[in-house]
């Protein structure tokens, strides 16, 4: 919904896609996995460039890179790599689905998938969950919301919006007026009036139709849902007037949600990365700055960021958590240790001790590991 693109991923030019192929084949063939590389190559390619790799590491070597990925990797590091490696429409389902499956619906998902996107890229979201999940996304949906709520959703999913129309002052100043008369100018609050308007008009048509619901009203369209409408169907609505207005500046606000708090929203954090980094990620990085005086950079504990600006940090928070809970991530610690050896191990010793208060020797000595295994481990590590 934003009106100018501003990407931070644009692909890169000369792209080879067997080349690119071949240094991921590299990176996790043999002992040790080198994650730099494969952030180096993923992180700055296109996704239509992404599926070409896929496409030539199958063709190449017979092989699934994304199940080659999933095998070398962890964590939320694997998190954010795998949704690079989706075709957006399908990494955007799979969240969708992941949302309504089992015990309980994220309603906060559905509102920031649905309610923010355009008429075309809905459209490829509904026709790519029905061949992914066998089921239409509306049947799926409507199973787990109910009431206005699911009302305004399904008009979304149906492709109810007129993006065609074009821009018409005279039928703006007749929409907002229904919307004031629906709401504050009447004793309760006609909701349906409200979804109509709201999932039928064109983007641009409900830019003009707030500008003319404030000359009516004295007061934003914002302000009259906050106050007349309550519950899911408050946020779905509140959303869909945000993303109009700037929906940068909505977005910022969610990531700013999903790190504050107790622990952080890594799926959230991800999802937004990710899903909008080929289309505003620049332009939310700047709202971010705008309304909270601080760089999303510095904020952002994604694993792949934690990465790319610390990679020894990164390394040492990785052998943390594979020594933490119930048993130990064997594979982990030898693949790091071993493949960085030869690398940075010293500098990731040091983290580790500037993290956690323990050196890493420290930490393996009194864990669960043993024998030759845990001698083996020691010795690579060096010196203390």
């Amino acid at each position: 919904m934003s009106p100018h693109r501003d990407p931070t991923v644009v692909g890169v030019p000369n792209f080879n896609a067997a080349e690119d192929a071949a240094a991921l084949r590299a990176a996790m063939k043999g002992l040790g996995t080198d994650e730099e590389a494969i952030i180096a190559i993923l992180t700055t390619r296109s996704n239509a460039q992404r599926q070409a790799i896929a496409q030539a590491f199958t063709h190449e070597y017979g092989r699934d890179i994304i199940e080659d990925l999933k095998s070398e990797l962890g964590g939320h590091f694997e998190d954010v790599i795998i949704a690079l490696m989706m075709p957006p429409a399908e990494y955007l389902c799979r969240e969708l689905h992941h949302c309504m499956d089992g015990m309980g619906t994220d309603e906060t998902v559905l509102v920031e998938i649905l309610c923010t996107r355009t008429k075309p890229e809905i459209a490829e979201i509904v026709d790519a969950y029905e061949r992914l999940y066998n089921r239409p996304l509306a049947e799926h949906m409507c199973s787990e919301t109910s009431g206005d709520f699911r009302r305004l959703l399904t008009l979304i999913v149906t492709g109810a919006r007129d993006e065609e129309a074009g821009v018409d002052p005279a039928r703006a100043a007749e929409a907002a007026q229904q919307l004031y008369d629906a709401g504050e100018a009447k004793w309760g609050t006609d909701e349906e009036i409200f979804n109509k308007i709201l999932a039928h008009e064109s983007f641009a048509q409900l830019r003009l139709i707030f500008e003319e619901y404030k000359n009516i009203a004295g007061r934003t369209i914002e302000q009259a849902i906050k106050a007349e409408i309550g519950g899911e169907l408050k946020d779905a609505l509140s959303a869909i007037v945000e993303c109009v207005e700037n929906s940068a500046a909505w977005f910022a606000t969610r990531l700013r949600a999903a790190m504050q708090g107790l622990g952080t929203d890594d799926r959230t954090l991800i999802r937004i990365v990710v899903s909008r980094s080929e289309i505003d990620l620049g332009a939310i990085k700047l709202e971010y700055e705008r309304l909270y005086d601080k760089t999303l950079e510095s904020e952002v504990r994604v694993r792949q960021v934690e990465c790319v600006e610390n990679a020894a940090a990164w390394f040492a928070q990785r052998l943390r958590n594979a020594m933490q809970g119930a048993g130990t991530e064997d594979k982990t610690l030898v693949r790091i240790i071993a493949s960085r050896a030869e690398i940075d191990l010293a500098a990731i010793k040091r983290e580790y001790e500037r993290l956690y208060d323990k050196t890493l020797e420290s930490d393996i000595s009194q864990g669960e590991t043993s024998g030759d295994y845990k001698r083996a481990l020691l010795a690579l590590l060096g010196p203390a």
